[in-house]
C-alpha cells in the first residue's frame, strides 16, 4: 500500500513552487483571492524576508503542497493513506476530502495568525537519545515548563518552552551520552505546548463554523498517530488540539507500517519527511542475520526450482534425503547454487551438507560465498572526525534531517 506524506513550517524557501505554478495557474488564482496578496511573489521572490514569518511560511507551505498534489494527481498512482507533518496535515485532509482548497488555506491562514500571536517562547531540536531519555532529563532538572512538542523519530524531538527554560537545559543535554546535538529553532512562539492554549481555544471557535466532508482516503490524525474517524466533530477537536499537543510522527508512520504501507511519497520542497520515515522503519526492523537470509535463498532460490514449493516449507535441519533426490538432482542443486550465489560450488559440497541450514553454516564458512550472500554496507560519504558527535551531524545534515544553518550552530556549540 502507499501513502503520500505533506511536509510542514520549516521547509519553506525561496523559488518554493517554481516549477508548478505555471502548470496550475487556477490554484495561483484562488489563492490569491484567499490571502490578498500574491502567493506567486512570495513563494518565488520572498520580498522582505517574509517566508520567515508564520504569518507567511503556514499559506506559502499549505499552497504549495496543494501544487505537488495536484501534480501527483495527474502523475502518481492513487494513495491508501495521507499523512502530514503539523500544518501539513491540512494540506491531507484537503487531499482527502475534507475540505475545498479555499477553505483549507482560510483554515491555515487563520491558524498561522492566531499562533504568532503566542510570544515569549522557543523551541530546539534534541538529536540522539530516545523519549524517556530525554523525559527524564527534563523532570531531574525540573524543566516543568519544556514539553517534548514533536516526536520526529525515536532519536529524533523537538523541545518547546521559554526562551529562558530552554537556555538554561541547553548545557544539561549537551553534556547527556549519546546527545549529537541541542539545536535551537527559529520559530516566534512555543508551538504543540500548552502555551498555546489561547491560540487553539480562538481556532476551536472558528473551527465550529467549517463544514467537514466524508474522507475518501483515511488521513493519519498527529495527536493521536491512528486515522481521523467519520465524525467531523473529531476533526474539528482534533485540529485544535493539534496546537497544544505532540506532534507524534513516530506513532503516525508505525500505525501505517503495521496497516501494510510500504511506499511513502512526500509531496512538497523537501525531504525530510522521508529521511525521518527511513529512521523509524529502521528502527522498527531487526538486525539483519546473513544466515537466516541465506537459509531462506536456499530455499526460495535452490530447491524450489527443482522440487517446487515444498521447498519453502521445508524444515532447515531436514536431511534433503527426505526429498528422495537423487544424483542428477545434487549435480542442478549445486549448478543452480553456484548461478544465485555467483561462485562455484561442487555437487558433493551439496551431499555432504545435506540440509538447508548445514548447507548455510557450510558456505558461511567460505569468504567467497560469504561475500556474495551477504550484501555489503555503502560506502561512506562522510570523513570520521574523532569527535563522534561532529560525524553524526554531518549525517544528519546529510540526509535532510537537520538544516546546514542548524547543523552549523550545533557544531559550534560542541566547540
Amino acid at each position: 500500500m502507499r501513502c503520500y506524506v505533506f511536509p510542514g513550517q520549516g521547509t519553506q524557501k525561496k523559488g518554493m513552487g517554481r516549477s508548478l505554478f505555471g502548470r496550475f495557474p487556477e490554484l495561483r488564482r484562488r489563492a490569491d483571492r484567499v490571502l490578498g496578496y500574491p502567493i506567486e511573489e512570495l513563494c518565488l521572490e520572498n520580498p522582505e524576508r517574509r517566508l520567515s514569518d508564520t504569518v507567511y511560511a503556514q499559506p506559502a507551505i499549505y499552497v504549495v503542497n496543494a501544487l505537488h498534489w495536484s501534480a501527483a494527481q495527474e502523475d502518481l498512482p492513487p494513495a491508501d493513506f495521507f499523512a502530514g507533518h503539523s500544518l501539513g496535515e491540512y494540506s491531507a485532509l484537503f487531499a482527502a476530502g475534507a475540505f475545498d482548497f479555499e477553505t483549507g488555506l482560510m483554515l491555515v491562514q487563520r491558524r498561522a495568525e492566531l499562533m504568532s500571536h503566542v510570544s515569549g517562547g522557543a523551541m530546539a531540536a534534541v538529536v540522539g537519545i530516545c523519549a524517556q531519555t530525554v523525559e527524564e532529563t527534563l523532570k531531574q532538572h525540573d524543566a516543568t515548563g519544556v514539553v517534548i512538542a514533536n516526536y520526529n523519530a525515536p532519536e529524533q524531538f523537538v523541545l518547546s518552552g521559554s526562551h529562558e527554560e530552554l537556555a538554561r537545559i541547553k548545557p544539561v543535554f549537551e553534556k547527556v551520552e549519546g546527545v549529537r546535538g541541542f539545536v535551537p529553532i527559529r520559530v516566534s512562539g512555543p508551538f504543540h505546548a500548552p502555551a498555546m492554549a489561547p491560540a487553539a481555544a480562538r481556532f476551536r471557535s472558528l473551527l465550529a463554523s467549517v463544514d467537514v466532508g466524508e474522507l475518501r482516503t483515511p488521513v493519519i490524525s498527529n495527536v493521536t498517530g491512528r486515522p481521523f474517524g467519520p465524525d467531523a466533530r473529531e476533526v474539528r477537536d482534533l485540529l485544535a488540539e493539534q496546537i497544544t499537543k505532540p506532534v507524534r510522527w513516530t506513532d503516525c508512520i508505525r500505525y501505517l507500517r503495521d496497516a501494510g504501507v510500504s511506499a511513502f511519497t512526500e509531496l512538497g520542497e523537501s525531504k525530510v519527511l522521508t529521511s525521518l520515515i527511513d529512521r523509524i522503519i529502521a528502527a522498527q526492523e531487526p538486525a539483519p542475520d546473513p544466515r537466516r537470509d541465506l537459509i531462506e535463498r536456499i530455499k526460495r532460490e535452490i530447491l524450489q526450482p527443482e522440487i517446487g514449493d515444498e521447498a519453502l516449507g521445508f524444515d532447515e535441519d531436514a536431511s534433503f534425503r527426505q526429498l528422495g533426490l537423487n544424483s542428477i538432482i545434487y549435480v542442478r542443486l549445486a549448478r543452480r547454487a553456484g548461478t544465485v550465489l555467483g561462485v562455484p560450488v561442487k555437487p558433493d559440497i551439496i551431499f555432504q551438507h545435506r540440509s538447508c541450514a548445514a548447507l548455510a553454516d557450510y558456505l558461511l564458512t567460505r569468504d567467497d560465498v560469504a561475500r556474495a550472500a551477504t550484501p555489503e554496507a555503502p560506502p561512506e560519504p562522510l570523513r570520521e572526525y574523532q569527535d563522534e558527535r561532529v560525524t553524526a551531524l554531518l549525517r544528519d545534515c546529510a540526509n535532510g534531517t537537520l538544516s546546514v544553518d542548524r547543523t552549523i550552530e550545533a557544531i559550534r556549540a560542541l566547540a
